[in-house]
């Protein structure tokens, strides 16, 4: 048993204190609550945010100190670790300076605007022998990972087939903001890097490397109005009359095969109409299949076909013996938020830290996933499947 003695303190820096800075600083903070066995004490060292209404959250958070220079991070002797939430085209010159500085990191996805920034971040992090965490946090529901363990006693049989879809309306009204996540220099892709790289993560997780694609794409929403101030995430805020043209695309579809054959049909909105936050695994079986929806985050819908009754799906809700939940509420019935999830991440990062094993999913995850949404654009430009490449970082979807 860990002892106050016994403890460890682990000092922390976060770098860009928006939506998801502050969600990686309340992780950070629920670590030693959530898995006091873990014997760590999350230290919140230092934050960076060019805005000062981002260093003020950061302070009210807790941080000893707040900074607008993220280097300031980076040089500081007491952070050993650091989150990475800045707009995607800041994550390969964070994530290089912060190998450069020897500091283990926790970047959102997609990891770069590119597949080839992706791959110098992973190659570049193994290489110093850094620990580092990617921000795929749909694996580590309890319902997936019960869905993963099933598919992985064979329970399911031969796996047939999968299908995964992120439909969501974030984008959906014409007169929403225009931000660096329309523009190809600052995102890259549209609702590929944003959304589909989760369920090519996803489809990695429970059934195998995509090994080659065929997509198409489409942008519904051509011009978008200048805000007038700066928001955090995708928040509404006032606008203007001058409007720029939307650079990637708002929706994808795409058809794919795992290295094993499984064929897999991925698909991903910003802009739909309806759907909140859509975000459905479907996995068949010729014994059976499972079916989960973030809409309804505790519940696994099963059907294990034992007798030919063909009965349909049994809805199983998660409980304190599913993956992590007992870790946030005592019995079955109560739902673990998406903040819970990003405390889980938090866990598995500074475990992989503490312990030196990677368990958390890891930049060549990230650079795994890039190659994906790389061949989805290369296919949805000339209309052809396209092989995806493989990675030789250590993935961990395959553990």
């Amino acid at each position: 048993m860990t002892t106050a003695t016994d403890r460890r303190t682990l000092g922390v820096g976060v770098i860009a204190m928006g939506w998801m800075g502050r969600l990686h600083s309340r992780g950070f903070r629920g670590v030693a609550e959530r898995y006091p066995e873990l014997g760590v004490d999350c230290r919140l060292v230092a934050a960076a945010d060019t805005a000062e209404a981002n260093r003020e959250e950061a302070s009210r958070l807790g941080f000893a100190k707040t900074v607008a220079d993220y280097h300031e991070v980076l040089d500081d002797p007491e952070i050993e670790a650091v989150s990475i939430c800045a707009p995607n085209f800041l994550h390969h010159e964070i994530a290089m300076a912060a190998v450069a500085a020897g500091k283990h990191f926790w970047i959102e996805k997609p990891m770069g605007v590119s597949a080839a920034q992706s791959k110098e971040i992973a190659q570049a992090a193994a290489a110093a022998g850094l620990t580092t965490a990617t921000g795929f946090n749909y694996r580590h529901q309890s319902p997936v990972r019960h869905a993963r363990a099933l598919i992985r006693s064979g329970a399911l049989g031969r796996i047939t087939n999968a299908r995964v879809w992120l439909i969501a309306d974030y984008a959906s009204s014409p007169d929403g903001p225009f931000t660096w996540r329309y523009t190809r220099g600052q995102a890259g892709a549209g609702v590929v890097g944003d959304l589909l790289s989760h369920g090519a993560d996803l489809a990695h997780y429970l059934v195998g490397r995509i090994a080659s694609v065929t997509a198409m794409t489409d942008t519904f929403i051509a011009t978008r109005p200048v805000p007038l101030v700066q928001g955090v995430g995708n928040a509404i805020v006032p606008v203007g009359d001058e409007r720029r043209e939307v650079e990637n695309e708002d929706y994808v579809a795409v058809l794919a095969r795992t290295d094993d054959g499984v064929p897999v049909t991925l698909e991903s909105s910003r802009v739909s109409m309806g759907p909140r936050a859509e975000y459905v695994i479907e996995v068949y079986g010729t014994k059976g299949s499972v079916r989960w929806n973030f809409e309804h985050p505790d519940h696994l819908q099963v059907l294990i076909d034992a007798d030919g009754s063909q009965h349909g799906y049994t809805t199983i809700m998660s409980g304190p013996d599913h993956g992590d939940y007992a870790r946030f509420q005592p019995g079955p019935g109560m739902h673990l938020s998406f903040d819970d999830s990003k405390v889980i991440e938090a866990r598995l990062f500074v475990e992989s830290i503490v312990t030196g094993t990677q368990l958390a999913p890891s930049a060549a995850d990230a650079w795994a996933a890039a190659e994906v949404d790389e061949a989805v654009v290369a296919s949805a430009a000339d209309g052809r499947w396209h092989d995806v490449a493989k990675v030789d970082g250590p993935v961990t979807y395959d553990a």
